[in-house]
């Protein structure tokens, strides 16, 4: 008896640990990166886009040191998921109605339908290799040298809207503190993550289920607290952009770099549970996303529409429905 209230509560508390210390993590790497005269922006797209995908990439690490690769897959495929139907849908009712200032259409929606293919393909026959793991690693850093190139070129036309004015970032000393969060940031992320893997474990002994399903489900969903909160605060601030390409940004990573990186440390597995139904689910909800995006614009309408396609997810996913 005391094991089943026990073991839930250490999976709650450890979640909760391993977002806030992501938290922490990354406002301590931002603050550092510009305080090095880093342009906020390459900050934002490295360390913020990173760093709200931290708690799953730290957790599928360390699932696979522990023996439970097929978490790897599910929790990176139920957090595509989670972010679309969830993230998306959820700030799309805040925001009312977004408009995407910045052109997707042109690389980021190609790149985020192609990351999410590849890792369909790769995980097709039920075997995640080394050699596609590099692929997926490669695939990832061309997405970032093309944002840090665009950006660079941003740059350059806002600083000659300045009339020519030279404007230097200057360095800014930090206060040993930021740099005391940054560490105690990465020992609770590990902390975090260890026992969230550990409870998952424990849990599905108890549940009679499969590791991989309560990855996609409660894995994903409370590692995709910090999408959630990035994107619904930006939907209410009317700042659609930020919103919008959080969640483009960690998919794209999630399927390239989580899954490449976990499998460098070990053999990945992937269960016929999720290639039966949960990556079917994530090519609906990236197709989704690309038909909604596609005009630039997104309604509350459409993103009661998402929140509902998760609800079905999840009912499907833990057989209630």
């Amino acid at each position: 008896m005391l094991s089943i209230l026990f073991w839930p509560l250490v999976f709650l508390a450890s979640l909760a640990v391993l977002v806030k210390a992501s938290d922490i993590f990354t406002d301590s790497a931002e603050r550092i990166g510009i305080s090095l005269g880093v342009s906020p922006f390459i900050v934002g797209v490295t360390i913020i886009s990173v760093g709200t995908s931290t708690p799953e990439l730290v957790s599928s690490i360390l699932a696979v040191l522990k023996g439970s690769p097929e978490i790897v897959v599910g929790n990176v495929m139920g957090s595509n998921v989670t972010n679309i139907f969830l993230v998306l849908g959820i700030s799309s009712i805040v925001g009312k109605k977004m408009v995407a200032g910045y052109e997707l259409a042109n690389v980021d929606l190609p790149l985020v339908i192609g990351s999410a293919a590849l890792l369909t393909l790769m995980v097709w026959d039920g075997v995640y290799s080394y050699p596609e793991a590099l692929l997926s690693i490669a695939f990832l850093l061309v997405y970032l040298a093309y944002i840090v190139r665009a950006e660079r070129v941003a740059d350059e036309v806002r600083a000659r809207s300045l009339e020519g004015e030279i404007v230097r970032r200057r360095k800014r000393k930090l206060d040993m503190l930021v740099y005391m969060k940054l560490i105690l940031g990465i020992f609770f992320l590990y902390l975090g993550a260890n026992y969230t893997i550990v409870s998952v474990v424990r849990l599905s002994e108890m549940m009679n289920l499969g590791t991989e399903i309560i990855a996609a489900g409660a894995i994903a969903l409370g590692t995709s607290l910090p999408e959630l909160m990035v994107s619904v605060r930006a939907a209410a601030m009317n700042k659609p952009d930020l919103a919008i390409g959080n969640v483009l940004g960690s998919n794209i990573f999630n399927a390239l770099g989580i899954m490449g990186i976990s499998a460098l440390f070990g053999t990945l597995v992937i269960p016929e549970t999720i290639t039966g139904f949960v990556m079917p689910m994530m090519i609906v909800a990236t197709l989704l996303y690309f038909v909604i995006i596609w005009d630039k614009e997104i309604t509350h309408w459409e993103g009661w529409l998402l929140v509902i396609f998760y609800i079905f997810f999840l009912g499907k996913l833990f057989g209630l429905l």
